[in-house]
This record gives C-alpha cells, structure tokens and sequence, in this order.
C-alpha cells in the first residue's frame, strides 16, 4: 500500500496513472475511519481504476479548539482497515503545512444560503472550511469522481455547489448513511460515547423513523413540537435543533408541497457530545 505525505508526490503518481487513462476516485476523511467510510471506499473501488483515501483532520473547519484537540487521531489503525478493503488504495496523509502552506485560514465562499441554516447557524464559519479544505484537495487528487457520505447531508450539498461555482472536473457521489445494528448513525464521534450510552442513542433514529411516519398526516411544526417532547423526557440528551427541509435548499418548511422531497434533521447532545443525523421523508 502507498502512503504519501507530501502533496507533490502524490500529484506525480496520478499523474503517470492519469497519463495510462486511469480513472481516479476519491474518499477525503478526516481518519478515525469506521464502516461508514469503508462503504465509500467500496464504492470508490468499484466505480474507479484507482482510488485514494484522504485521512486529514482539518483545522479550518472546527470552531471550537477544544474539539479539534480531541477530534481522535488513529493514523495507524485506520491504514490497516483500509488495508483489509484492499491493498491498492492511495492513502494521503499529510500535514497542515503540506495542506495549506504557511496561509492556513478558510476562503469566503458564497453558497447561496445553503450554509446560513441548520449546522450553519450553530457553527459559523464551518463550512467555509469545509469548502476550503475539499476544494485543495480536489486540485491535489484531481480525481473523476469524489465520495461523501449523507450523514452529513448539508455538507454534501455544499461540496456539490462549490464544485458547481469553480468549475472543478469532479463528480461529487452521496452515498447513504451505514448504521449500526441498533440504527445508530456510524461517526467517529460514537467512539466517545461508552457501549451503553451508544445503545441510548439510537433512540435518536427511531425518533426520526417517527417522524417519517407521521409526515404523511401531520404539518411540520406539530411534528417539531412532538420531537422536543421526546427529547425533553430523555434524560441526558439535549436537543440542539430539529428541521425539516426542502431536500435540494434546505429551506425549511411549515407546510408540504406535493412533488417536494424533504428530509428531517436532528442534532442532539448525548453525555456532552454532538450527534448528527437525517432521514428522507
């Protein structure tokens, strides 16, 4: 398996790949790697001659310094199951510095609202390091098509917006949230919760199963009004916010429109720590 650390390295075997008419995908992370992420990789390695894994954690994208201390780096851990995917994968794991020089602050992007709502309002700023941070790596990998998961569904969206913006030759691919078997959506951030508290938030995932059920009789803000009920007799989950939205803007909604996809979001608080998670409708 190659691992590269340096980004003109890297360039120089995608190159001589790209040159042979290879097609290259690619799985930017930020480690911490869980089936989640294998089932990109997967997909990747089906879809593309070659595929290359990221494993960066970015600064520019945490508003919180204390959460980037803690965000779990397990470099080594992470290249042995990408190992037993298979052997053939690029991993690039490189620091700040090779990332983005000695400038590391985010770009200003305009997405057209889609970053003002939901994880936008609760963490200014984040997604203009996202879209920093996908852009570099898009012009470092180059690759024919990238893939993100719908976990972060509002992320997804903005990633496809700013390829759309800069004209940048990728094929940005969602590809479904991977659960655990009690319906817990896999994050890197589940490794923080103890066994019993990750079997408690799967509750998140039943409420939003719901939700569904109820979307085909009751409006949006009856609904809102029954999730926070839930969560305020959970003991130790705080509900940071609840939204259902236009699946392609994110707009929220008050009422349906026949011929809309909309999908529910959720963010709640388990023991101190962030978990995200959505559903179609």
């Amino acid at each position: 398996m190659e691992i590269y650390t340096q980004q003109e390295k890297l360039k120089n075997t995608i190159s001589t790949y790209k040159k042979s008419g290879k097609s290259i995908g690619f799985v930017p992370t930020m480690g911490a790697l869980h089936e989640g992420h294998l089932s990109l990789i997967y997909k990747s390695l089906s879809e593309n001659d070659v595929t290359v894994v990221s494993i960066f954690v970015n600064p520019t994208q945490f508003n919180n310094a204390e959460d980037l201390d803690k965000y779990p780096r397990t470099l080594e851990a992470d290249v042995e199951k990408i190992k037993k995917v298979s052997e053939e994968v690029i991993v690039y794991a490189p620091s700040v510095e090779d990332v983005y020089d000695k400038d590391v602050v985010s770009e200003k992007f305009n997405f057209e609202g889609l970053d003002k709502v939901m994880e936008g309002k609760f963490r200014p700023g984040h997604f203009d390091g996202v879209g920093t941070v996908v852009k570099k790596l898009f012009q470092i990998v180059t690759p024919d098509k990238a893939y993100f998961g719908e976990k972060d569904y509002q992320q997804l969206l903005i990633i496809k917006k700013m390829v759309a913006q800069t004209k940048l030759p990728v094929d940005v691919i969602g590809c479904p949230i991977v659960r655990d078997e009690r319906g817990l959506a896999l994050s890197s951030r589940n490794q923080r919760l103890s066994e019993d508290r990750r079997e408690e938030a799967a509750y998140i995932y039943q409420v939003l199963q719901e939700v569904r059920n109820q979307f085909s009789t009751k409006n949006p803000i009856e609904i809102e009004k029954w999730v926070k009920q839930q969560f305020e007799i959970k003991k130790d989950f705080e509900l940071e916010y609840f939204s259902i939205a236009e699946a392609d803007t994110l707009t929220e909604i008050a009422e349906k429109e026949s011929g809309k996809k909309y999908r529910a979001f959720v963010v709640v608080y388990v023991d101190g720590i962030r978990l995200i998670d959505n559903l179609e409708m």
